[in-house]
C-alpha cells in the first residue's frame, strides 16, 4: 500500500508540472505594440525633402546625359519589381482550439533589408511558440524567425538576407514543444 502511494506521489510530481506548463499559456494574454519600420514606400517630410533634392539632381543629370538617366530608370523599375508588397491574412488551424487573425506584410526598408510585420495580430497562446516562414503548414521546410514576441498586437520580425519568399511563402505560428500548427498566413501580392 505504501509503495503505491509513493508511486502516485512521484507520478503526480512529474505530471502536474508538465500539465501546468502545457496548459497555462492558454490562460495568459501577452501583448506588444511595436511601431512599423519605415518602408521604402513611406513618405515622411524628411523623405520628401530628400526626394525633392534628388529630383533636382536628376533633372540636372538629365540635361547632362539622357542615356545615363534611361539606365537609371530601368534600374528603378527592376527595384520596384523586387520590392513588390507581399501580404496575407492569418487564419487559425481550423480545429476550434488554435485560432489566429490579423495581417502579415513584408516591408522593404531603405537599407535593403526586409521586415515581416504583423498588424492587428492575435493567436491562441501556447507554450514555446515560434514564427516560421515555411513552404507549407506542416513546417517540413522552414526559416526560423524566432520566438513569437506576444500572442496579440503589432510586431516586427527581421527577414534573413536572401530568403526566397516565392518558396517560403507561408508565415506560420508553430509550437516547437509539441510540433503543433497554431495558425498562419499565406503571402501573396497585395
Amino acid at each position: 500500500m505504501k509503495r503505491s502511494i509513493l508511486i502516485a506521489i512521484i507520478v503526480a510530481a512529474v505530471v502536474v508540472p508538465g500539465a501546468v506548463y502545457a496548459v497555462s499559456p492558454y490562460f495568459t494574454e501577452t501583448m506588444i505594440d511595436e511601431p512599423a519600420p519605415v518602408a521604402t514606400s513611406g513618405d515622411s517630410s524628411t523623405e520628401s525633402m530628400e526626394k525633392d533634392d534628388a529630383m533636382a539632381d536628376d533633372e540636372a543629370m538629365m540635361e547632362k546625359d539622357g542615356d545615363a538617366m534611361m539606365d537609371k530608370s530601368d534600374d528603378a523599375i527592376m527595384d520596384d519589381a523586387m520590392t513588390k508588397e507581399l501580404s496575407g491574412g492569418f487564419q487559425g488551424a481550423g480545429d476550434g482550439i488554435h485560432n489566429a487573425s490579423g495581417k502579415a506584410t513584408v516591408l522593404y526598408l531603405e537599407d535593403g533589408s526586409a521586415v515581416l510585420r504583423f498588424e492587428n495580430f492575435r493567436v491562441t497562446n501556447g507554450p514555446d511558440l515560434y514564427v516560421y516562414l515555411s513552404t507549407d503548414r506542416g513546417a517540413s521546410d522552414y526559416v526560423d524567425l524566432g520566438r513569437l514576441k506576444a500572442n496579440s498586437g503589432n510586431q516586427n520580425y527581421e527577414l534573413p538576407d536572401g530568403v526566397d519568399l516565392s518558396k517560403y511563402d507561408n508565415v506560420i505560428i508553430w509550437c516547437k514543444s509539441f510540433s503543433v500548427y497554431f495558425g498562419g498566413a499565406e503571402l501573396g501580392s497585395a
